[in-house]
């Protein structure tokens, strides 16, 4: 390791993250050989698959049906900004015509590179482009044996690890990730994936930053794309003066932001249609549309992007339940994305089973639970100019403050609140959004 890296001076100035937070919402991609597996993409560790077994995916992966530009354009139609995909996952097959490795898309059946056309296409389409990269590899011959390895519980596991030099193997992640940040133009994002240096398992140990040699990745990283977004997954959190460009909470939703060390820190939540990552032919907990669409506003509410996946197919087609799932996304941001887009958490308190986002003097009521008739609102008091849904730009109409008790109701709207009427029937729309625009 080289020790003059002094990773506080590789953080990302704030200002250059601004499209990143502004976008909120992109797509992640999971594919590789596990897609014909069908049945997880840590297939080959679930089920301690060794590398000899695991060959016939190889051999037979051909995704003839492949076209990249219709994924850019569902992309883009389900309103998401930006893409990151699985360059290599943990199986160490590679989708791009790597010159380090011979485990790679063209030398399978299919013969072609895949990541040169899905660049083009998604950027055809406006996307930002970002790559996955696997810190992982089950594949590569200097990769030890630890937890995570398929041949954890062999017998012979320690033995294997002889004479296995994981510095030969950080030596050919910074070759894989040069070439993926010189071949492809900019490049806006790269997600790397993932450290685990206490997790020791049969005296087998975990890896980290000193194993990945973290620093010198990151350095060479900046070096070839200086306004790329590194995620926080390289095990530096701690490192003096070091925050992350983005941290990533996986399959989980917050309560608050997430913070480090008691500073705000940007961030993004990624998430699955289903229970996997990689194509799940018979995996059945889709998400509905009030869930898709909540985790989302939940996501933004609380000031983070979300990164929503999908697993493509052995052919290289989405799943139908993928396509309509991306649907209801594009539906709902054709309506109201503008709560979505630019915005973030607001200033207000939002009242009881609703969230808030807000973009300057304009703040976006996403209403969870249909109530009758009424939401009160504390806090807008006299600040409130006008307000709509914003499905329909329909005027949403309210009660002020007022000293006078109302005989038939029994009450007075409390000063510094207002209340909002609303028709008896929800509209028919998933969450539906009351656009609030207050006073400059």
């Amino acid at each position: 390791m080289n020790e003059q890296i002094a990773v506080k001076d590789l953080v990302l100035a704030q200002d250059k993250k601004d499209w990143f937070v502004a976008d909120r919402f992109g797509m992640f991609i999971h594919w590789g050989l596990y897609a014909l597996g069908a049945r997880h993409e840590w297939l080959k560790n679930r089920e301690e698959i060794t590398t000899a077994d695991y060959q016939k995916y190889f051999d037979n992966f051909d995704p003839d049906l492949y076209d990249p530009k219709e994924w850019a354009r569902r992309a883009r139609e389900a309103g998401m900004k930006y893409v990151v995909l699985t360059t290599k996952h943990h199986e160490g097959f590679c989708l791009w015509d790597s010159k380090v490795t011979d485990y790679k898309a063209p030398n399978t059946p299919y013969g072609k590179d895949l990541l040169k056309p899905f660049v083009d296409a998604f950027r055809a389409e406006g996307l930002k482009i970002g790559f996955y990269y696997s810190l992982i590899d089950w594949h590569h011959k200097d990769f030890g044996v630890d937890v995570h390895h398929p041949q954890r519980n062999a017998d012979d596991a320690a033995a294997m690890n002889v004479g296995r030099n994981i510095s030969n193997y950080a030596s050919y992640m910074r070759d894989q990730v040069r070439e993926l940040l010189t071949g492809y133009g900019k490049i806006d994002v790269i997600w790397f994936d993932f450290s685990y240096p206490n997790r020791t398992y049969r005296n087998l140990p975990g890896k980290g930053r000193q194993d990945w040699q973290s620093e010198e990745l990151l350095a060479m990283v900046r070096q070839l794309q200086p306004d790329i977004i590194v995620n926080n997954r390289l095990d530096l959190i701690g490192q003096e003066g070091y925050l992350p460009d983005i941290t990533t909470p996986e399959q989980y939703t917050p309560r608050a932001a997430p913070r480090i060390n008691g500073q705000a820190v940007t961030w993004e939540a990624c998430h699955t249609f289903s229970g996997s990552w990689g194509y799940y032919r018979d995996e059945e907990t889709w998400k509905n549309p009030e869930q898709l669409i909540k985790l989302l506003v939940d996501t933004v509410s609380l000031g983070g992007n979300l990164l929503m996946n999908v697993g493509p197919t052995g052919r290289g087609t989405f799943d139908s339940r993928a396509n309509d799932a991306l649907a209801v996304y594009g539906e709902w941001m054709r309506l109201n994305s503008r709560s979505i887009y630019g915005a973030g958490p607001s200033t207000f308190q939002a009242p009881k089973d609703c969230r808030l986002t807000q973009k300057g003097n304009r703040l976006y009521l996403h209403i969870y639970s249909w109530p009758f008739r009424h939401i009160h609102i504390d806090g807008l008091g006299d600040k409130l100019k006008y307000a709509q849904f914003l499905h329909d730009a329909s005027e949403v109409r309210w009660l002020t403050p007022e000293p006078t008790v109302d005989s038939n109701i029994g009450v007075a709207v409390p000063q510094g609140s207002i209340t909002l009427e609303l028709p008896v029937k929800q509209p028919n729309v998933t969450v539906p959004v009351i656009e609030l625009i207050l006073n400059d």
